[in-house]
């Protein structure tokens, strides 16, 4: 057990790594978090410093939870798979409350897709295919992460029935939508940042 309990607080350190905070001071000299929306994702970060700087951040955000998912239950000696989910889940926490940056972090919608992509691939790449046309469609990468978020516990559902990865992603898909409220605002008033602006433009 204190092998488990080593993981988790390592997938949380993983996860926690505040790759946007990291980008945005090597290539700006700025803290990110004072900043468009002040949130420490990879969308604000294209808003504030463009795409040829929020792709790695995006990539390396997926990846923060997709290694922890995939391979720490091979070392942690217990035989129970859920484990990974404990993994995954304690990733997604640091990246959303960051211990390096004072507890802030983003909104977890790319690490929890890197989860996903570990333990529900066709789920995860369902979600991605819907986030991508809601992109291309609206301009909208808010209105595109929570319909996504919401999409992958129906996918599991169908597939798997009530498993525990289901209860995982219904909670995900709960908090995507909380965390994104203020976007659900802007939304409804017409005010919500649209992809494709310039990055100077959203500041």
């Amino acid at each position: 057990m204190i092998g488990v309990v080593a993981l988790i607080v390592a997938a949380y350190l993983i996860g926690a790594i505040p790759t946007s905070y990291i980008v945005a001071r090597l290539a700006r000299g700025i803290d990110l978090r004072q900043h468009g929306s002040g949130n420490l994702g990879a969308t604000n970060a294209y808003r504030v410093l463009g795409w040829k700087a929020a792709l790695p951040i995006f990539i390396v955000d997926i990846a923060k939870g997709w290694f922890p998912a995939a391979f720490f239950a091979a070392w942690d000696g217990q035989a129970a798979a859920e484990w990974a989910l404990a993994y995954g889940t304690a990733a997604i926490i640091g990246h959303v409350f960051s211990v390096y940056v004072g507890l802030r972090g983003g909104k977890g919608v790319a690490t929890s897709g890197g989860v996903l992509l570990a333990l529900a691939p066709l789920a995860m790449l369902s979600a991605f295919g819907l986030w991508a046309i809601v992109v291309a469609v609206t301009g909208y990468v808010s209105l595109a992460s929570i319909l996504a978020a919401i999409l992958v516990p129906i996918v599991i559902a169908v597939r798997h029935g009530p498993t525990p990865l289901l209860w995982l992603t219904l909670g995900l898909a709960v908090f995507v939508v909380w965390a994104h409220r203020a976007n659900i605002r802007r939304l409804i008033a017409g005010r919500e940042h649209r992809f494709g602006r310039r990055a100077k433009e959203a500041r």
